[in-house]
């Protein structure tokens, strides 16, 4: 490969990538945060976990991968913890992206499952399928006819289908319909359901436990796959499962297998953020009044979201505007191809519960001029 050819043409079609500087200003407005509970700037809750976790003297490595590992009673508690609030077991990752390629490629390695995913899922969920070598077909986003035809047309040379799909998505903030994603997999015998609910967890549904939790068709769902990383503030990931396919997983996901497990101390502080988390509905509230200020104050159309896209269409377009903002106060990055398809380079607004409505409303003006 021309390391220096591949890295000029980026920056010719203005998609170089660069590592951000530290951007935290108390003058400053993060539109880009995945903070979306405030929870990682409640400087509160940070003393009351260091107390906590001076006394407890948690480990601050594992040392070793999950397997292996002789500090275990941090880890077990947080699985615990989440899994009585699922009502399910769980088993825990190093993050979303661990848990997705470890997973995926754990359930379709076999070569006779067909994977059928939703065109927009995230770029974890592709590369899990790649890991797995298995066949992949994608319906397009949340046309569920589409769905059901390939698992009707394609699925049925196949013994198993795996159906994987978002409930709220990463870059335009819409939300599948669980129960139409649970229609579609009783519509093959051998047919499983992978939700991944990062950008749901903390925000939707009751206690903030996602959409599938929202549904009656949730038991319906084979693997409900949560981050501790945004809403939550934390790091890992999490999966809800069955005990069974969590023995399975525990064999085969060679992202859990052979990665060193994340420091207790982290998993103290998850367990800590996710009991907080689960009775922070005002906050929920709140959030969810921000996101129909934010769509009234870029003139967006659709349901509201606490993600929301502003198209700009092209990637020099999108980084200019992002330096626009930036020089009136506002922290909002560019997203350009291939994160998103040619056309569609944007600017992600992202909210926090910590943020006023009131400092949107500057936005209205500044973004047309």
């Amino acid at each position: 490969m021309n390391i220096e050819a591949t890295l000029e043409a980026l920056r010719e079609n203005g998609n170089l990538r660069t590592l951000p500087p530290d951007t935290r200003c108390a003058q400053r407005v993060d539109l880009s945060t995945n903070d979306y509970l405030g929870l990682g700037s409640d400087a509160a809750l940070r003393r009351e976990f260091m107390e906590q976790a001076l006394a407890a003297g948690y480990g601050m490595t594992a040392s070793a991968s999950r397997l292996l590992a002789t500090q275990q009673n941090e880890f077990t508690a947080l699985e615990h913890t989440i899994g009585q609030a699922y009502g399910r077991p769980t088993l825990l990752f190093n993050s979303g992206y661990h848990a997705n390629t470890g997973m995926i490629a754990a359930l379709a390695a076999d070569k006779h499952t067909l994977v059928v995913a939703d065109r927009l899922v995230h770029a974890s969920i592709i590369d899990g399928i790649k890991l797995s070598g298995a066949p992949m077909e994608r319906f397009r986003h949340n046309d569920y006819g589409h769905l059901r035809r390939i698992i009707a047309n394609k699925g049925a040379q196949y013994p198993y289908v795996l159906i994987v799909a978002e409930s709220i998505y990463s870059m335009d903030g819409d939300r599948a319909d669980i129960g139409a994603l649970a229609d579609a997999k009783a519509s093959h015998p051998g047919a499983m359901l992978y939700v991944d609910e990062a950008h749901a967890v903390g925000v939707a549904g009751p206690g903030g436990l996602g959409l599938c939790a929202a549904s009656r068709r949730s038991s319906e769902v084979d693997i409900i796959v949560g981050t501790m990383g945004k809403a939550l503030a934390g790091t890992g990931a999490f999966g809800v499962m069955s005990e069974e396919m969590r023995g399975f997983m525990i064999n085969k996901a060679r992202s859990l297998i052979f990665s060193t497990a994340m420091p207790p101390l982290c998993a103290a502080w998850n367990r800590l953020v996710f009991e907080k988390a689960l009775g922070m509905d005002s906050e929920r509230a709140h959030l969810a009044r921000l996101a129909g200020t934010l769509y009234d104050v870029l003139g967006l159309d659709g349901e509201p979201s606490h993600i929301a896209p502003f198209i700009t269409g092209t990637p020099e377009s999108a980084v200019n505007l992002s330096k626009h903002l930036d020089a009136h106060g506002f922290h909002v990055l560019p997203i350009r191809t291939p994160t998103v398809p040619p056309g569609t380079d944007r600017l992600r607004f992202s909210l926090s519960a910590s943020l006023s409505a009131g400092c949107l409303e500057p936005l209205r003006h500044i973004i047309r001029n």
